[in-house]
């Protein structure tokens, strides 16, 4: 499936975007409390995409919701999402927008367009933000006051079989720091006041997710690939690295997607809201400080069966303050995803239905 997914989006900017923006009647809402966006990035070509939000003290869950709020779909694979000053920022992979919502009234208040291939949106202040492309060297540089791009980086890839591929980011003082995923193993170093790519490293084959802890260390996770990749094919790794000189300080070796388990393909690193604890997926859920030596023996949270089916945990997030740990279950990528909710003890606390392939959180608070 995997190998699937990344073969597919080579045909993703030859096509014209067969989104058909379907439109429907508007609903009225005004959601005062605080509560959790789930970003579906629905099949892929099929437009599918959608938002839904999850309120936790009542445990309750709404889908839709920015269809029923715009009367218009969102549009084809809903990549992710950022919360910033009660705007929502969604971004929309294969319908190359990404739209900014008020948190609230879920209301369109903007959108950037024309975007080649946008994965992951982060903001440098409250005018300037970065979005990462999946077929592009280019980072794209946005005013997200007036909703336009500004400005673009080129940025060194790994290989040349693809176009280029950039993916997440994060900001450690003046420095974005980006992995590049898709047929790379590049991790970039960018000045955010010259936008310029100042250093880099080469790790392991395609690294995809990244964060920052408490001590500004970078914490990365690598996929490995698969087999018969271009670049190589290996078992998934985490990686610390000193951010100043790029220079790996930690790594460890994960599992490897051939083993028998197609699911074992290490991804969406988080850290807990305090920067001491990290996360991932890699066919269960794996939790572990910071400061650990080694990886921890088992698994945080272990994979489930659902009726016949074994799980396919796809998504993750982990709720600032509570730690609460959320895992999202794609099952076959074409049902309604299964969200999972965990006290930071590990006990399950709620089970409840988002839209297909669910893939990203992000809090409103």
């Amino acid at each position: 499936m995997r190998l699937l997914r990344q073969i597919t989006t080579i045909f993703a900017l030859l096509l014209t975007s067969c989104m058909r923006w379907e439109y429907g009647e508007q609903e009225h809402f005004n959601l005062l409390g605080e509560g959790m966006f789930v970003t579906n990035e629905g099949n892929f070509t099929f437009g599918g995409a959608s938002l839904s939000f999850y309120d936790p003290e009542g445990r309750h869950i709404e889908n839709e919701m920015f269809y029923r709020a715009n009367a218009m779909k969102l549009g084809d694979v809903a990549q992710s999402m950022v919360v910033r000053d009660g705007v929502g920022w969604i971004v929309v992979n294969n319908s190359h927008v990404v739209f900014a919502i008020d948190v609230e009234t879920l209301r369109e208040v903007g959108r950037i367009t024309d975007l080649p291939s946008p994965r992951y949106i982060c903001f440098v202040s409250d005018e300037k933000a970065y979005i990462s492309q999946l077929d592009s060297d280019r980072l794209i540089i946005v005013n997200s006051k007036k909703f336009e791009v500004t400005g673009e980086i080129v940025c060194p890839m790994t290989t040349a079989y693809r176009t280029g591929s950039t993916e997440q980011m994060v900001i450690v003082g003046d420095y974005l720091y980006v992995v590049c995923w898709s047929y790379q193993r590049r991790i970039l170093k960018i000045d955010t006041r010259t936008d310029e790519v100042v250093d880099y490293v080469d790790i392991g084959v395609q690294p995809k997710s990244i964060v920052a802890d408490r001590n500004g260390k970078l914490w990365v996770v690598s996929d490995g690939g698969y087999e018969d990749n271009v670049i190589g094919y290996e078992a998934s790794r985490l990686y610390r690295i000193e951010p100043e000189g790029l220079e790996v300080e930690r790594e460890f070796e994960l599992g490897k997607s051939g083993t028998g388990n197609a699911t074992r393909t290490a991804s969406r690193l988080k850290i807990n809201d305090a920067g001491d604890t990290i996360y991932w997926i890699d066919g269960g859920v794996w939790r572990m400080s910071i400061e650990a030596e080694e990886l921890p023996a088992e698994p945080f949270i272990r994979p489930t069966m659902t009726g016949s089916m074994p799980s396919l945990y796809y998504a993750l997030g982990v709720a600032p303050d509570t730690e609460e740990v959320y895992v999202g279950d794609a099952l076959d990528y074409q049902q309604r995803s299964i969200i999972y909710r965990y006290s930071r003890e590990g006990e399950l606390l709620d089970t409840f239905t988002a839209g297909v392939i669910a893939g990203d959180f992000c809090w409103k608070r």
